[in-house]
């Protein structure tokens, strides 16, 4: 079954490669989607696959690279999106 869910994480997870952990995770896993930095500080993933592999990229993003340090994580369901194709870092 497809899932697709947007992720905002929260801590410290900008100027730590946190971004390009997802993206490597993300194409590791055969998953599509994006990753970008917002204005408040925060983290925002969107993110769509089979269930079983977007819950590993949740799991990830909880954690995340070895210099973050993830404070928080919210999440939303989203309806699939037949048009997204690959795993993209957006700047």
């Amino acid at each position: 079954m497809t899932r697709r869910v947007q992720l905002v994480v929260s801590g410290l997870v900008q100027g730590v490669g946190f971004r390009r952990f997802i993206e490597r995770s993300a194409r590791e896993l055969d998953l599509h989607g994006r990753v970008r930095n917002l204005p408040d500080g925060t983290v925002e993933i969107e993110v769509q696959g089979p269930e079983r592999l977007v819950g590993e990229l949740e799991r990830r993003a909880c954690s995340g690279p070895s210099r973050s340090r993830v404070t928080g994580v919210r999440k939303k369901e989203l309806d699939p999106d037949s048009s997204l194709n690959g795993f993209k870092v957006l700047f």
